[in-house]
């Protein structure tokens, strides 16, 4: 039996996040939540299950408001580098969910890597 798009979605889903759990070090998780309309970013402290820092296309003083392109996801990468640096946090890991490394994705990590974050 064939699994559908959303189930394949799901089990890549969890195979990234247990294989990230196993090497986090205590170090806050920045979860990446792409739909077809908005994207979004959040660094989640899994210790204490807290949201430390967040950052959307939804935001109206980025200026990427209604657009979902690799532009709009690079801006977002620098927003949330920017913020998790005004925290004091330095280093974290990517969960990029259970969406390819590439396009948008890839573009929000490496505008967050030029932003100062490691990962």
């Amino acid at each position: 039996m064939a699994n559908s798009k959303r189930d394949l979605f799901l089990k890549r889903r969890l195979r990234v996040r247990n294989k990230l759990r196993k090497m986090a070090d205590g170090r806050p998780r920045l979860s990446v939540h792409r739909s077809n309309k908005n994207i979004s970013v959040q660094l989640i402290d899994d210790v204490n299950g807290v949201t430390l820092v967040s950052a959307s296309s939804l935001e109206k003083d980025l200026g990427v408001v209604g657009k979902n392109n690799v532009d709009a996801a690079a801006k977002i990468g620098a927003a949330i580098a920017e913020r998790a640096k005004a925290k004091g946090i330095e280093a974290c890991y990517f969960d990029r969910g259970g969406f390819l490394f590439h396009g948008k994705v890839k573009a929000l990590a490496d505008a967050a890597r030029e932003g100062g974050l490691k990962f």
